[in-house]
């Protein structure tokens, strides 16, 4: 089984976040290497700052991906925006819990190389964020309508 070493760092007012154990299960769930990441945990102003930053887009995303080497080992940073991850859960009728886990699993998936830009490649990062996901108990993200991330 592949070696994690994470960070967590919460960088929010949010409460209900998920614990630190619960994120390192999620992300132990989704690795295929060793890996050493960084999950932080932020508030609007500091997600919307690095979305402008880093892709050009004025608005707090859900996650942001930040890989640095993909081998032999993964080393990066994965970024929640917090509040944009409750809103979400709330839309979408689902616990923030499978929300956050689903997030991990997809920056983790990010950290592997794989993206969502292209159908072919968005449809294989789906079917694995899918299996991973019903593997820890969840149910299918993709199941009942297709969730923008």
């Amino acid at each position: 089984m592949p070696k994690l070493a994470m960070s967590v760092q919460l960088a929010t007012e949010s409460s209900g976040l998920p614990s630190e154990q619960q994120f390192r299960k999620w992300a132990r769930a989704t690795l295929r290497v060793d890996t050493e990441a960084t999950l932080r945990i932020v508030d609007e102003e500091e997600g919307r700052e690095l979305n402008r930053d880093y892709r050009g887009k004025d608005y707090a995303t859900n996650v942001l991906t930040f890989p640095l080497t993909e081998e032999p080992w993964l080393i990066g940073d994965i970024i929640l925006c917090a509040p944009v991850v409750a809103r979400e859960a709330q839309e979408q009728g689902i616990t923030l819990e499978a929300h956050y886990a689903h997030l991990t699993v997809h920056g983790i998936l990010h950290m592997h190389g794989y993206d969502h830009i292209e159908e072919a490649q968005a449809e294989l990062m789906e079917s694995l964020e899918s299996a991973i996901m019903i593997k820890l108990g969840f149910a299918d993200p993709y199941l009942s309508e297709k969730r923008k991330l």
